[in-house]
């Protein structure tokens, strides 16, 4: 399976590079249910869930989701509600975190991870 290079800038229009990191992101992008609305602004969360892709694969678990967007949220909001741990989440909020758990897991199938 490929896909292509997107180029992306910083908030000066300056062009950033691509890494094995952004190709990732962009794969796990890629595998992501058409229901799911990813924030906007989401580069770096899909940076994080790369990390996730390459240390955890198929393992990944909806916690490690949930930490890695709590990490990405903190500097954003760091008053949202759902800054807990995801235990402490009622189970509709928890749910919002499935199609990023599926679409690393299908990422992580297609690189074999």
């Amino acid at each position: 399976m490929g896909f292509r290079h997107v180029a992306r800038s910083d908030v000066h229009g300056k062009v950033l590079g691509v890494t094995y990191l952004s190709d990732d992101a962009q794969l796990i992008r890629g595998m992501l249910a058409d229901t799911a609305s990813p924030p906007e602004d989401s580069d770096s969360l899909f940076l994080l869930y790369a990390v996730l892709l390459r240390a955890k694969g198929t393992e990944v678990s909806p916690s490690d989701v949930h930490d890695a967007w709590s990490a990405w949220m903190q500097d954003r909001d760091p008053d949202h509600p759902a800054l807990v741990p995801f235990e402490q989440l009622d189970l509709g909020i928890r749910a919002e975190d499935s199609p990023y758990v599926e679409a690393i897991r299908k990422a992580a199938l297609c690189t074999r991870r």
